[in-house]
């Protein structure tokens, strides 16, 4: 089970890494295109638009694995350990939550986006993976801090 969450963290790391690189190259040959010799990559906004969007999505187990989200805790330490362990308890629980509905409103568009054959209006690039692909990390990140709020309690947090 160990190598196969390592193995889904480096394929998405690398996913995060590539899809970088592209939006990078993209920018730089649409931007070169555009003003140097007035021919734009057609559609470059549609696959930038894409590719963000994949880029934070698959950031996001990622960022959840590792608890490196933003956190903002101004009265955290000013509060006794039992309050402490009870936000860390209260936080993980939200979100585990949210980030489950999230997962589950993400799979309901991207069925009602492949129903309805969603696609780009330039290229005709289809909505519907990108959703699959978005409530899919979303579901991994919910699991992942589920784990996390599960270790805690067993710890006493």
């Amino acid at each position: 089970m160990r190598s196969l969450a390592r193995l889904l963290e480096l394929g998405l790391g690398i996913c995060c890494a590539l899809l970088l690189a592209g939006l990078a190259g993209l920018t730089v040959v649409d931007v070169v295109g555009r003003y140097w010799f007035s021919a734009p990559v057609i559609g470059a906004f549609e696959v930038t638009q894409l590719m963000l969007g994949a880029l934070v999505f698959s950031a996001l187990p990622l960022t959840t694995k590792r608890r490196e989200h933003v956190e903002v805790d101004m009265i955290y330490g000013m509060v006794p350990p039992v309050m402490q362990s009870l936000m860390t308890g209260i936080s993980g629980f939200v979100s585990t939550l949210v980030l489950a509905v999230l997962s589950w409103r993400l799979a309901a568009q991207a069925e009602r986006l492949m129903e309805d054959g969603a696609i780009t209006n330039a290229l005709n690039i289809p909505f519907a993976p990108l959703a699959w692909f978005a409530a899919a990390t979303a579901l991994l990140s919910a699991a992942y801090t589920f784990v996390q709020l599960k270790k805690a309690f067993r710890r006493g947090f």
